[in-house]
């Protein structure tokens, strides 16, 4: 049995790692994503990480567990992806100024035919920001490639004034919500992180 994140994103590795899964392989999903606007944040969070995991699984051994998750930022009922150039970064980072927005990360977990899709929901709140802060931190170039142009773990700490809710959701795994599923396909991260028999 093998664990596989059908993700290439490095913060989702890293905390898989801290989950205590040391041993698991990188494969990203490659088909498109599509943002379907009738689906509700939370459904399409959840419908974007099933479909990931399916076409990984579909490659994948029977007995392999896919671990795949979306994250996207909502505010005022918009949800927001990742921006598509510096100017799309600009808006994104201007319309959370000073307001509270809510990022929403889907998560699946496949073995064969079987799947377990949930959500998490956590609460952020900017600081406000002066037009020269936010051109100055979408000039890192970290907003990038991050869901509303911000990644709470980098530079973009110094814009959020408080969070409720699951920091590491924010970060782009909801690892305590992880833990929970996985436990129900016989892998215990705390056996493993202890170097007990947890599998895999």
């Amino acid at each position: 049995m093998a664990v596989i994140l059908a993700s290439q994103s490095p913060r989702r590795r890293e905390l898989l790692e801290r989950m205590g899964i040391s041993q698991f392989q990188v494969r990203p999903a490659r088909g498109e994503e599509v943002m379907d606007p009738s689906l509700s944040p939370e459904q399409l969070v959840e419908a974007l990480s099933r479909q990931k995991a399916a076409e990984v699984a579909a490659g994948a051994a029977p007995e392999d567990i896919v671990i795949a998750a979306d994250t996207v930022v909502s505010v005022d009922g918009r949800v927001l992806g990742k921006p598509r150039d510096r100017e799309d970064a600009e808006k994104m980072l201007s319309a959370l100024s000073g307001r509270e927005h809510t990022v929403y990360t889907g998560l699946t977990v496949r073995r064969g035919d079987e799947a377990v899709t949930e959500y998490e929901a956590t609460a952020v709140r900017f600081r406000p920001l002066t037009a020269q802060e936010i051109s100055n931190y979408v000039a890192t170039g970290e907003p990038m490639d991050k869901a509303g142009a911000y990644g709470i773990q980098g530079y973009g700490c110094l814009l959020v004034e408080g969070i409720s809710g699951d920091y590491f959701n924010v970060v782009g795994l909801p690892v305590c919500r992880l833990g929970r599923i996985l436990a129900r396909f016989g892998v215990d991260s705390l056996a493993l992180a202890a170097g007990k028999e947890g599998k895999p």
